[in-house]
């Protein structure tokens, strides 16, 4: 367990200052291309305004190892790169220093990230000025002697590099799960012509519409939480209400519901009894004919289908009633549907688990990479540190 007498022990009595990252490490800041030149791919990763590569180029202009900073777009965003890359306009990276380890430095600056953020302008495109990043001051261990600096600050990479790693091994086996149950999923509920019957949702199950409210029927507090698509899958952010309505706007544990605008999707609900909101659908299943939860996974392999071929509306995209009551879907017997959902629940379980499995695992690790990370640069400030960066 790492603790302050570890960092106590790591720096074995030699002093800490704190400077400004300027003055250290002067940004550089990368240089525009324009769409013609990037390629689909390419030698080298084009940054821009997202972590996300632009397009590739032939050329790099920033060396591998590096950290940089998206300052548009998707300002104050932290990446580093362990490969050579091309940084646009957008982007401001960290030359090599005898002084400061780039991945030291990287880390440093996640401890600073709601900081830097909250400095973003946030208008038609948010901007960040490199000015709050060259002004932030980063702990300098041992700042006399850089060799003995670059060792210290060398093993608090990679302690924190450990942490960051299995994350990213987590990560990996969590989408090859995800991958594999996709196509598994699309095995299984992919039908040859002739080989099931197929009917329409509105033959095989009842949409019934949520409540519209007004602004002040909803309640910091009251009898019954409010379900809205902004928090359907989060279960955040409730309303309450003391309205007693009709039971159909109700919905209790077990029902099947589907969010027709923001949030898209089908979702079986596990909480107490709850009001829904207009943008969302209670579904009843004829269940002569189809399963609740067999209807939950065909609703959410064809969600993004139905958006696609159905979506509606400039300023909110949102499903209509009379298309997804028209959607073809295959009927298999209730025991095959039965064999479907007892093959599809035990990859759930695998890749999409609250309180189990990888992703709890992975938001456990993360959660101790930010725990360690803040502990690991609590060096001590004096007033004489604090004076010498000044």
């Amino acid at each position: 367990m790492i603790s302050v007498s570890f960092l106590d022990k790591l720096l074995d009595g030699v002093a800490v200052e704190w400077v400004e990252v300027g003055r250290m490490i002067s940004p550089q800041r990368g240089r525009r291309l324009v769409k013609s030149q990037l390629e689909e791919v390419g030698s080298y990763a084009v940054y821009q305004n997202s972590m996300r590569p632009l397009g590739y180029y032939h050329e790099s202009n920033t060396q591998a190892g590096a950290c940089f900073v998206i300052v548009a777009g998707a300002a104050g965003e932290i990446g580093f790169s362990d490969a050579a890359f091309w940084a646009a306009d957008d982007v401001y990276f960290f030359p090599e220093s005898e002084a400061v380890n780039s991945k030291y430095l990287y880390h440093f600056l996640l401890t600073k990230q709601h900081e830097i953020s909250s400095q973003v302008r946030r208008a038609s495109i948010p901007r960040l000025s490199i000015a709050a990043v060259e002004k932030l001051e980063i702990p300098i261990p041992c700042p006399n002697n850089p060799k003995k600096s670059l060792e210290i600050q060398a093993e608090i990479v990679r302690i924190l590099d450990s942490f960051t790693e299995l994350t990213a091994e987590l990560t990996a086996e969590l989408t090859a799960r995800k991958k594999q149950y996709n196509y598994y999923r699309d095995k299984l509920l992919s039908f040859e012509d002739g080989e099931v019957e197929w009917k329409t949702l509105g033959e095989i199950c009842r949409f019934i519409n949520g409540r519209a409210y007004k602004q002040p029927e909803l309640l910091d507090s009251g009898k019954y939480p409010v379900l809205r698509v902004g928090n359907f899958f989060t279960n955040g952010n409730w309303y309450y209400s003391d309205l007693e309505l009709d039971p159909d706007k109700y919905c209790d544990k077990g029902d099947l519901l589907y969010a027709w605008s923001a949030s898209f999707g089908p979702r079986i609900w596990e909480g107490g009894k709850v009001i829904y909101h207009y943008h969302i659908w209670k579904i009843l299943p004829d269940l002569n004919l189809v399963s609740k939860k067999y209807l939950y996974y065909l609703l959410a392999w064809d969600t993004e289908a139905l958006k696609a071929e159905s979506g509606t509306g400039s300023t909110m995209m949102h499903i209509g009633k009379g298309s997804i009551e028209k959607r073809l879907v295959p009927v298999p017997s209730l025991k095959k549907q039965a064999q479907i959902v007892s093959f599809l629940d035990k990859f759930d379980a695998l890749t999409a688990s609250i309180t189990e499995g990888l992703p709890r695992e992975i938001e456990l690790r993360q959660k101790q990479y930010a725990y360690y990370r803040d502990l690991l640069f609590n060096f001590p400030k004096t007033e004489t540190a604090s004076a010498a960066s000044a």
